[in-house]
C-alpha cells in the first residue's frame, strides 16, 4: 500500500510504496494527482527506471513536450532531455545549466506545462553532502499574500512570456562556456511570445495562483512599459520570498514531479564540474489537467487510494490518452 508523507513545509511530500517502472492503475494516478494538488512537489524515492518507463509514467499527466532546441535528447526518446555537467570524449552529455534561475517551465508556450518529471541517476556530492538542490516557490501562497491593491491590478490581466528571454540570459551568463546554441530563426518561429492570465484558478485544488515568473514573463499586456516593469519587479521579488520556498535535496533514484502551475523552481548551481550530475527530464503539458474528467481523478481520491472503477462515460477522453491506466 502506498502513502503520502508530507514534508511539513510549504511544499513537498514523499509517496512511498509505488513502483513507477510498472503501469499505474487509475486509482494510483488519482492518488498522485491529489498529492500534487495538495503539496505541489512529490518525490518517489529509490526508483529504478528505464527511459521508456519514465516516458510512459510522464505521459499519464499530458502530452510530452519535445524541447525546441532539439539538443541533448535521450536516444530513441526525443521527449526526454538529459541534464548533466558530465563531458565524455570532449562532448557534453547534457544541458549543464538547466533551470539555474527562477522560472516556470513552458510558460512561453500556448499550451502551458502541468508537470515536470525528473529522474536522478547521479547527484553531485562534497564531503558526503548532496549538492544541486532544486528550490521551489509556492504561487498559491504568493498570491494569497499579495496586497489587495496589487491583486486588483493584476486580476483579469494577461502577461507576455518569451522563450528567448531565459535562453539568451543563460547563454550570456555562461559566455564562451555555454552549451546552449543560439536560437535559429526557425526555433524563434516555433516559440513566439505568448500571453497568459496572471491569475489562474488551479484546476485540481480550486485555489488562485500567481502565474508569472522572472525567467519568461517580459511584459504585462496593456500597461505602459515603465508601469509594467515596476509591477513585474515587485511581483518577481515578492514571489520568491523565503517563506514561500522549499528545497528538495536530491538522492540517486529519486523521481521528482512538480506542478508547474502552482510553483516556480530554480536549480542550485553549487557544485563543480568535477562533481557529476545526471538527471533525465520529461515535461507533460497541461492539455489534460484543465478537463473536468482529469479533475475527477484527483477529486475521487481525497486521502486514501481507491482502486474501484470510475464511471466510464466521464473518463473516456482521459482513458484515450492514458493507455497504461
Amino acid at each position: 500500500m502506498y502513502r503520502v508523507k508530507p514534508s511539513g513545509e510549504i511544499l513537498g511530500c514523499t509517496i512511498e510504496g509505488l513502483n513507477l517502472s510498472q503501469p499505474l492503475s487509475r486509482g494510483a494516478l488519482g492518488f498522485v494527482l491529489r498529492a500534487l494538488a495538495d503539496h505541489g512537489v512529490v518525490c518517489f524515492p529509490k526508483q529504478k527506471l528505464e527511459p521508456a518507463a519514465q516516458v510512459a509514467f510522464s505521459r499519464l499527466f499530458g502530452e510530452l513536450e519535445v524541447h525546441v532546441s532539439r539538443s541533448f535528447q535521450e536516444p530513441g526518446h526525443p521527449e526526454m532531455m538529459i541534464l548533466s555537467n558530465i563531458v565524455e570524449d570532449g562532448k557534453p552529455l547534457g544541458l549543464a545549466d538547466a533551470g539555474q534561475d527562477w522560472h516556470t517551465d513552458m510558460s512561453f508556450s500556448q499550451t502551458i506545462a502541468f508537470v515536470n518529471v525528473l529522474y536522478a541517476l547521479k547527484v553531485p556530492r562534497r564531503d558526503g553532502q548532496a549538492l544541486g538542490a532544486t528550490l521551489f516557490a509556492n504561487m498559491v501562497a504568493a498570491y494569497e499574500a499579495l496586497p489587495q491593491d496589487v491583486k486588483s491590478r493584476i486580476e483579469g490581466r494577461t502577461a507576455t512570456h518569451d522563450f528567448a528571454n531565459f535562453w539568451e540570459m543563460m547563454r550570456q551568463r555562461k559566455g564562451e562556456a555555454t552549451t546552449r546554441a543560439p536560437l535559429t530563426p526557425e526555433q524563434r518561429r516555433q516559440k513566439p511570445p505568448v500571453s497568459h492570465p496572471m491569475v489562474m484558478v488551479h484546476p485540481l485544488s480550486g485555489r488562485k495562483i500567481l502565474y508569472a515568473n522572472p525567467g519568461y514573463t517580459v511584459h504585462i499586456d496593456g500597461l505602459p512599459a515603465k508601469e509594467s516593469d515596476e509591477l513585474l519587479d515587485f511581483l518577481f521579488r515578492h514571489q520568491v520570498r523565503p517563506e514561500f520556498q522549499y528545497a528538495h535535496q536530491w538522492n540517486e533514484g529519486d523521481v521528482l514531479i512538480w506542478d508547474d502551475l502552482q510553483t516556480l523552481h530554480n536549480a542550485a548551481a553549487d557544485y563543480r564540474d568535477d562533481e557529476p550530475r545526471l538527471i533525465k527530464r520529461c515535461q507533460a503539458m497541461a492539455d489534460l489537467v484543465f478537463t473536468p474528467e482529469f479533475a475527477h481523478l484527483a477529486q475521487a481520491h481525497p486521502g486514501t487510494p481507491q482502486h474501484t472503477a470510475d464511471p466510464e462515460p466521464i473518463l473516456n477522453r482521459v482513458d484515450s490518452r492514458l493507455p497504461h491506466v
